[in-house]
């Protein structure tokens, strides 16, 4: 039994809590506006994409000589050059996921506190951004070690609310969310799932666990991939069936409109400190980034890192969908395809690589597109 632990479950645990974050969020609402059946037909599909791209990145990491990461891999098969290149999606996408926290974050303390003391967005959006500052320029490691289980916390407190409110849930309401697909919103489950289930930080850190044990790893790639993808569906089902077209962008916002306050309060608390957490988490990850990669000061760096999110979000980039699109369908796009491209380099079939790779391209463009609307 230990073993089992041990070579199993401790490695699916570990990639499906990296995997597990405020992505899946934006899912209900984007099967609200593209309709239930749409949803789900992309969910599959893109589901099965994910698990072949993490399965392909497991065996790059077999492959690869131990201890190396994302840039190490782009390094290794492609020079040093390469790698430079690399970390200017990896910066792009690490503020973007930022400032999806940030407004996540501030919708929840808004949701939570407005009603008792008032205030607009705004006002929260700032108080969120102040503290988070703080706790990123005087460092907080024992925040950020919490991640894992805040978003354990996250995902009970979901599950204990929508078990209560099991008497207000509907098939009426998922039924009634089905407008159609159109032109205008067909990628738009794309750059959302992709941002939901992606999980290729962490597969060489797995792989590193599993110690080269091929069939091993592979199995722990599907079971911890999949069960995100199963959670997240039960998730849309159960939000759309209890909120129907009340569904928001960031979902338990909409759930407190149906449930009210003393319901939904404790997920929207818990809600709060997991973007804190992880916010965090990655803030930090970015600066030391910037001042051993970058060569900066760590006090610009540590700058650099909570007024970027912030700026872009006063600038207008503050839709939580629009940033989770752009996230999922351009920067992991980008990162996709030069997954493709490594492992056509060790041995990868072409008829698999590149119809993978032209499906990368065409959502990279539609997100782009979908952004600048």
């Amino acid at each position: 039994m230990k073993d089992i632990f041990k070579n199993y479950i401790y490695p699916v645990v570990t990639l499906s809590g990296s995997i597990i974050g405020v992505g899946f969020l934006s899912l209900p609402y984007v099967a609200l506006k593209v309709g239930i059946v749409p949803m789900i037909f992309y969910f599959i599909l893109l589901t099965a994409i994910i698990v072949y791209l993490h399965i392909i990145l497991g065996e790059i990491s077999l492959k690869t000589p131990d201890f190396k990461r994302w840039p190490g891999f782009v390094e290794y098969y492609f020079g040093k050059r390469a790698k430079k290149l690399i970390l200017l999606p990896i910066v792009v996408g690490s503020f973007g996921v930022l400032l999806a926290y940030l407004i996540v974050g501030s919708q929840f303390l808004s949701a939570i506190f407005s009603p008792v003391v008032g205030g607009n967005i705004i006002a929260y959006v700032v108080l969120y951004f102040v503290i988070l500052s703080l706790a990123v320029y005087f460092g907080s490691g024992v925040i950020a070690r919490l991640e894992f289980w805040a978003i354990v916390a996250l995902v009970i407190s979901l599950a204990v609310i929508l078990f209560k409110a099991l008497d207000q849930f509907k098939i009426s309401n998922i039924l009634a969310s089905d407008p159609g697909i159109g032109l205008n919103n067909f990628f738009l489950p794309y750059g959302a799932i992709l941002f939901s289930l992606w999980g290729t930080a962490l597969i060489p850190e797995v792989e590193e666990m599993v110690r080269g044990r091929k069939k091993a790893l592979k199995v722990i790639l599907i079971i911890a991939t999949l069960l995100p993808a199963v959670i997240y569906l039960a998730f849309i089902f159960l939000v759309l069936g209890i909120s129907g077209e009340n569904t928001t962008e960031s979902a338990l916002t909409g759930l407190k409109d149906v449930l009210g306050n003393g319901v939904s309060s404790v997920a929207l608390f818990v809600g709060v400190i997991t973007t804190f957490t992880a916010f965090i988490a990655l803030a930090l990850y970015l600066r030391k980034m910037f001042v051993y990669d970058l060569k900066i000061n760590d006090k610009l760096a540590s700058t650099i890192v909570c007024f970027t999110p912030i700026v872009l979000y006063f600038i207008g980039f503050n839709s939580f969908i629009s940033i989770v699109s752009f996230i999922g369908g351009v920067m992991l796009g980008i990162e996709g395809i030069l997954i493709l491209l490594i492992y056509k380099k060790i041995g990868g079939k072409s008829i698999i690589v590149y119809p993978l790779i032209i499906l990368f391209l065409l959502g990279i463009i539609y997100s782009i597109l979908f952004i600048a609307k």
